[in-house]
């Protein structure tokens, strides 16, 4: 086998199990009526930009606030920033903050966007132990949105895999 063959094989493989638990474990979560992430009201004190559940659900789409607000996770291939390859930068959704920039993004195969390295004091990081596993999470420091997980399976240099909900971010075009 070709070494891009086997990269795409053990891309479809890493695609296959992430999408497969992903998509189980939300559906039982959801049918269950869990929330991963039930104290998030009370944590928000905490942060710079805060606003109530009920101002929450305003100012952001339904699908945004599944994955923002309730750490949900969008379907892979279905945001339009994974074919985003414009010079640019990646925000947080909720607050507008600087994340990432396209300069970090690179092609994972898993189906979201995905990033070597966040901006500076942009993103702060927690263990995540939902769906049995444990993984982590990945949220903005300003408003305690969740973005996403990092994982150690990532090019170099950092080896490191930002793996984010396209929903829970907003691209701006660096002006021409």
């Amino acid at each position: 086998m070709t070494t891009s063959g086997r990269r795409f094989a053990t891309s479809g493989r890493r695609f296959a199990l992430v999408a497969g638990t992903s998509t189980l474990g939300l559906a039982i979560a959801n049918a269950l009526g869990w929330s991963p992430r039930p104290a998030l009201a009370a944590e928000s004190a905490k942060f710079e930009v805060t606003h109530t559940d009920e101002e929450w659900r305003k100012l952001l789409t339904p699908n945004q606030y599944a994955v923002l607000r309730k750490e949900g996770t969008e379907r892979p291939f279905s945001s339009p920033l994974n074919n985003e390859h414009r010079e640019g930068t990646f925000a947080c959704a909720g607050c507008n903050l600087d994340a990432f920039s396209s300069k970090t993004k690179f092609d994972s195969g898993t189906g979201w966007p995905s990033f070597w390295q966040p901006l500076p004091n942009a993103v702060a990081q927690t263990e995540d132990r939902s769906l049995g596993m444990v993984r982590t999470e990945v949220h903005c420091r300003r408003c305690g949105s969740h973005l996403g997980h990092v994982f150690d399976d990532g090019p170099k240099p950092t080896g490191l895999r930002y793996c984010m909900n396209g929903i829970a971010l907003k691209f701006t075009p660096t002006p021409a």
